[in-house]
Parts: structure tokens; C-alpha cells; sequence
């Protein structure tokens, strides 16, 4: 089979009970064979001498496995060889004046006759003995297989959480939802620190009753607070704040706007996304600064009607949604003299048809503001923005950006098979983190986020700790009462709908991805920021804890391409994107639409300060292709689709159902049916 000359590096001989398997090395090429023993007067000899040729085995003359060996720069026999057969090997090659090192080899290769040498850093620890990294992950990939979880980016971090700890049943035991932080921990961001010299909340150039109020409340102002006064907070300059959350970018717009009413500089609007995050931000501004100032609420809107007495318009602060300030606009109730507007999570505007309604609804106040003479100062508050500078020009803002996160946060990802499976780990995480207390005396407590409410309910019921199901679908009350009681630390955990994970500021030491989509959309690198930014509060723990649950395969309806797990790792990996707004055409018509609304022939003008780039011109011609204008005048039907926050082509199909006589109650269906299937 070899040539005279032919080099030979190795031969590998592994024996077994009635016959020796052996590897021969050459250059470039690896030949296997067979040899068989027989026992003489002069000691053990070749019998038979047989290469594998596929399925075949080619003899060969018995003493060409000596002329290999005397041709060889090694000969290695297996550990695996039964000792008897070491005996024998031995003397044969002993009496040719041939030497032989024993050598720990993989067992699984051995049997293969091949040879995969182990050391202490190669060898993968099993059950029953060592494998080579191949053979163990041969054997890894079969159990995910069985698990069902055999993805190309979970079978990745599967290999390589076994290079790392060089042990298959522990790595193993991941699939049966053992939580090994060693092998779940993915990274952790360091708490930074940007040095800045204090201020003090006597030093402010605000009114005395407010000066008193924040001495009594806070010694010194945080980094970002600092930040923003001198950048001109107090001077009434128009601010972009970018700074992580728990940073204090809150009182930034508290403080600006209660001292302007205070001076009698206008009232303030303060708008958030969520209608539980706008309820708790009211509570707190009546609570803190109640006997300063009248806070009124607005929330939402009707489809049908708008009550007269949904809120004050005279009030000194006006809390409220997105959604709730800009039907006041679309429907020209009075808002009073603005003095001040903050925007809470404006990263929104990158959203796609929520951020194009946020940029317009900024636009639209924008108008309403100037066209009234009124000297407003706009402040625009963010944990999550990829292009802050760019932002900040877009919005005709000075940018303040702090990059503080004052406590590590660790980031651990692990992998359940199904719901149940989650929610046993979930059980496990909330307990463990509640049995445990910070170096600054606090029990750990959970934010765990789902997808959906009703699945709010369902792990809450399944958690053996005290825990409640935390939505936008409870009463404000009930809502009320959650917050409290995780404040005061009788619960262990909030189960709570992503949607709300730029919301409610509960003190959680750890927050948990049930799910990784917002409602049946996939989370994008901004919101799961956003989310995870609520683990580890400074005043309370040593450091934030993150958990992604992933259930590999997993999507939430079949027209995603993506599954969880590939989700999970872009999410951990990815950069934080630009915020932009990116106008289709239906959306730049409905936000057009909204523009001659409020502000009429200025609409045009409206349109250009936005963020995004509006076509308004095709946004027009839309317009009137749909019957929503006359010229520039907003028809009857342009009217109820502003007002109601229809799209266009939702109006139109509306519109073409009334008037082919459809039953109303056949074409509530039908839309149902319309929206679901987008």
C-alpha cells in the first residue's frame, strides 16, 4: 500500500480484545488498517496485516506493520488497549527494537482508530470518562437534537460554553434549566462614572419655594442634572438629555418646568408613551409638588366622544400620553399657555407608525406654541439613542449626554424548551433574588416581561412568591396598589407586558425576558436597552441582574423570519441603531393629514420641522386621491379619520363599506380581521 520512502509520522495502534486497529500517518494522508496477533515461541507476532479500503479490508504481507513502525518518528498506543493487548503489543515491538508511549486518547476516536490525543487543557469531561472536542460535541449536538433546540446559534453558544469548562454533563444540564451563572453569564457593563464637579440645590436659580422643596429632598444634584443646568436648563434653553436610566433625567424637567410656572413663564406639558407611566408620573408630581402647583391628567382618547371634563386645561402641569395631548390638538381643545414641554422617551420617534405620530405630534405643538406667541422651552429626555448629535440638530436642541450607568449589570442567557419550562426558571430567578439581600440591606426583586397580558396573569400564577401581573388592563387603582406594595418590598416580582418597559420605575435588582417580543414584534436594540436599564437601582443594589429566557425555534406568528434565539444574540450584540423617522407614504399623508387639521395652510411648514422627511407634495396628492381634502381644505372625512387616528386607507376601505350598505356590525368584524392580518 506505501511506497519505499514514503514518510511516516505516526502510527497509532489501539488494540481491542482479538485485534488492533491501526492509523498510520503520512505525508498528507492517514490510512487505516487492521493487524492481527498471533502468539509464538519467540513471543507475540503479526498474524494478518489488512488495509481498509471502504467497505474491504486488502491484505497485506503481516511484516509491513514492522517496516511502518521502523519507519515511523512516532508509535502511540491508546490508553483504551486492554492490558493484556498492551503486553502484547510491547513485546512484539520490543523484539524489533521499537519503543512505544502509551497516550491518553479520546475513547470514541480510539474505537474509530483514530487518533485524537488528550491533555488537560483539550480533554471534555463526560460521564463516564474524557472525549475530544469533537467527539463531545458530536454528542452535544445529538442531545439538543433530542431537546429539540438544535439551532445553528444555540448549538454556537452551546460549543462554546463546552470549550470553556471542558465538561458535557454540566453544560448538559442548561437544557434541563439548571441556572449555572458560570455558564448562563454572557458579559457584564461596568458601572461608569463621569467625574463632574456637584451642584447643590441652594445654588439654583430657581424660585425660593422650589430652592426649599429640592433641598429638603436631594443634598447634591446627580452628574446629568449638572449637566443640563449648566448647559442652560434654568435659562430656558430648548435640551436633547441622553443619559441611562435611574440617572435622574426626570427632575431635569420637573425642575425647569414647575420653577417657569412658578415665575409665571406658562404651564408645563409633560408627555410619556404609556398611559401607566403618564398615572404614575401625575401621582408623583401631586405628591411632590402639590402644594406648588395644580397637576391635571390627560390620557388616551375616545374614539366616539371627548368629554369636556377629561382634563384642565388651565391647570399648571398637564400630564399626559402622546396619544391624549395630540387628540386635544386634532379635536382644538385648549392646552393654555405652554411654557414648557418635556418629551419623555423620545427615542420613540424611531419607532415606525408610533414614531411618526410622536414626530408629529412635536411638530403640531411645535406650531401651536409660536403660533400663539408663546415662549416655550422644550426639553427631550432619552436612556436610548444611537445618533444623539444627529438628533439633537433634528430637533433644534443643545444635547446633554451623560454616559453614567451607576451600577453593573450583568447579562445572562439561557434556553427553555417551552412556556412551562420558562416559567419554572422564572420561579427559580425570582426566589433565589428574593431570599437574597444587597449590601445595602434591600431584597432582590424582579421585573419579569412578557409579551402579552394575558400571559401577565399566567406566570404570575405560577410564581411561589409573592408576585403580582402588572398592565396597562388594570385599573389605576389596582395599579396604584402593585406599585406600592413592591415599593414598600412585599412582592417579589412584577410580571409585566413589555410595552412598559420604557414605563414604571420599579426598584428591581433583576429583570427577566420571558419573552423577547413586543406584542407580536420582535424587540428592537433601543427598547431591550430601555428594558434592561430597569435592573439595579444605586440607592439599593450592588449590581443590576438581566436573565434571557429564550425558547429556541420560538416565533410569535409565521411571518417572522427570525426565531428567539437568533433575536437574543443581535439584541446582546448589536449596537444601539440611529433614531429615525422613515416616512411610507400612507404614514407621511396621515401625518400631513393631521398638519392641515391643527394648523391649516401652515401645514407645509409643519411638515418640514419634522424629523423625518415628509414628501408633502405626494402626501397631497394622496390626500385627495382619497377624498380626505378638497384642495387644502380637510373634508368631513379627513375629519373623523384625524380625529379617530384612522390611517387613510383604513378610511377609505371604512368609507367604501358604508357605502355599499355593509351591516356595522359585519364591518367591526372585518377591520378586526384587516388589523390582525398586518
Amino acid at each position: 500500500m506505501l511506497t519505499d520512502g514514503t514518510q511516516v509520522s505516526l502510527v497509532f495502534l489501539h488494540g481491542r480484545d482479538d485485534d488492533v486497529i491501526v492509523e498510520v500517518h503520512t505525508d498528507g494522508e492517514v490510512m487505516t488498517a487492521r493487524l492481527e496477533l498471533k502468539e509464538t515461541e519467540a513471543g507475540p507476532r503479526p498474524r494478518l496485516f489488512r488495509w481498509e479500503t471502504g467497505d474491504d479490508l486488502e491484505p497485506d504481507d503481516p511484516s509491513a506493520i514492522i517496516d511502518l513502525c521502523r519507519a515511523a518518528d512516532r508509535i502511540r498506543i491508546s490508553v483504551q488497549t486492554p492490558v493484556s493487548m498492551r503486553e502484547q503489543l510491547d513485546a512484539m515491538l520490543d523484539a524489533y527494537q521499537l519503543e512505544a508511549a502509551v497516550v491518553r486518547t479520546c475513547p470514541a476516536c480510539a474505537a474509530r482508530g483514530r487518533y485524537s490525543p488528550l491533555t488537560d487543557d483539550n480533554a471534555i469531561a463526560t460521564d463516564g470518562g474524557e472525549l475530544c472536542i469533537d467527539c463531545a460535541t458530536a454528542q452535544l449536538e445529538r442531545d439538543l437534537t433530542f431537546h429539540d433546540v438544535a439551532t445553528p446559534a444555540v448549538a454556537e453558544r452551546f460549543t462554546v460554553l463546552l470549550e470553556q469548562v471542558q465538561d458535557l454533563p454540566r453544560v448538559r444540564r442548561l437544557l434541563d434549566g439548571e441556572l449555572d451563572p458560570e455558564l448562563t453569564r454572557i458579559d457584564e457593563i461596568s458601572a461608569t462614572d463621569e467625574e463632574i464637579e456637584a451642584r447643590y440645590p441652594d445654588e439654583l436659580d430657581v424660585v425660593e419655594p422650589l430652592r426649599m422643596l429640592l433641598t429638603e429632598r436631594f443634598d447634591e444634584l446627580r452628574p446629568v442634572q449638572t449637566k443640563a443646568v449648566d448647559a442652560g436648563l434654568l435659562e430656558g434653553e430648548d435640551l436633547l438629555v441622553v443619559s441611562a436610566t435611574a440617572t435622574g433625567k426626570t427632575l431635569i424637567g420637573e425642575v425647569a418646568g414647575i420653577d417657569r410656572v412658578l415665575k409665571g413663564e406658562g404651564s408645563m406639558l409633560f408627555l410619556v408613551p404609556l398611559v401607566a407611566l403618564a398615572n404614575q408620573t401625575y401621582q408623583d408630581l401631586r405628591d411632590t409638588y402639590g402644594e406648588l402647583v395644580d397637576v391635571s391628567l390627560r390620557v388616551g382618547r375616545s374614539r366616539l366622544r371627548d368629554p369636556a371634563g377629561s382634563f384642565d386645561p388651565t391647570a399648571d402641569v398637564i400630564v399626559g400620553t402622546y396619544e391624549g395631548i395630540d387628540h386635544a390638538l386634532r379635536t382644538g381643545r385648549d392646552l393654555g399657555e405652554i411654557g414648557t414641554v418635556v418629551i419623555d422617551e423620545v427615542h420613540t420617534i424611531g419607532q415606525g407608525e408610533r414614531g411618526a405620530r410622536l414626530d408629529g405630534l412635536i411638530a403640531r405643538l411645535h406650531d401651536h406654541c409660536e403660533h400663539r406667541g408663546y415662549n416655550t422651552q422644550w426639553l427631550y429626555l432619552s436612556a436610548t439613542v444611537g445618533n444623539p448629535q444627529e438628533l439633537a440638530r433634528a430637533l433644534d436642541a443643545g444635547l446633554v449626554e451623560y454616559e453614567e450607568r451607576p451600577v453593573p449589570i450583568e447579562r445572562h442567557l439561557t434556553f427553555a424548551t417551552s412556556a412551562p419550562a420558562k416559567a419554572d426558571v422564572i420561579d427559580r430567578i425570582v426566589t433565589r433574588a428574593f431570599n437574597q439581600r444587597s449590601s445595602k440591606g434591600y431584597r432582590g426583586q424582579s421585573i419579569v416581561f412578557t409579551n402579552a397580558r394575558r400571559r401577565c396573569h399566567e406566570l404570575t400564577r405560577k410564581l411561589s412568591v409573592p408576585s403580582a401581573a402588572y398592565h396597562g388592563g388594570l385599573s389605576s387603582k389596582q395599579r396604584n396598589d402593585i406599585e406600592r406594595r413592591f415599593q414598600d418590598g412585599d412582592l417579589a416580582a412584577v410580571v409585566t407586558t413589555a410595552a412598559l418597559g420604557a414605563g414604571v420605575d420599579f426598584p428591581a435588582s433583576h429583570v427577566i425576558f420571558e419573552s423577547l417580543a413586543m406584542g407580536i414584534d420582535w424587540l428592537t436594540v433601543q427598547e431591550f436597552e430601555q428594558m434592561l436599564g430597569r435592573a439595579g437601582r444605586p440607592d439599593y443594589h450592588d449590581k443590576g441582574i438581566v436573565y434571557l429566557l429564550v425558547e429556541p425555534g420560538g416565533v410569535y406568528h409565521a411571518g417572522m423570519e427570525r426565531s428567539e434565539e437568533a433575536v437574543a444574540f443581535e439584541l446582546l450584540e448589536g449596537g444601539m441603531g440611529p433614531v429615525e423617522a422613515v416616512y411610507g407614504t400612507e404614514t407621511a399623508a396621515e401625518e400631513t393629514l393631521a398638519n392641515l387639521v391643527v394648523s391649516g395652510r401652515r401645514a407645509k411648514a409643519v411638515n418640514e420641522r419634522m424629523v423625518g422627511e415628509v414628501d408633502t407634495q405626494r402626501a397631497i396628492a394622496y390626500l385627495l386621491d382619497a377624498g380626505l381634502i378638497d384642495g387644502l381644505e380637510v373634508t368631513p372625512t379627513g375629519q373623523v379619520a384625524c380625529v379617530h387616528f384612522l390611517p387613510p386607507d383604513d378610511m377609505g376601505w371604512l368609507r367604501d363599506q358604508l357605502q355599499r350598505g355593509t351591516n356595522p356590525l359585519d364591518i367591526i368584524a372585518r377591520y378586526e380581521v384587516r388589523l390582525s392580518d398586518r
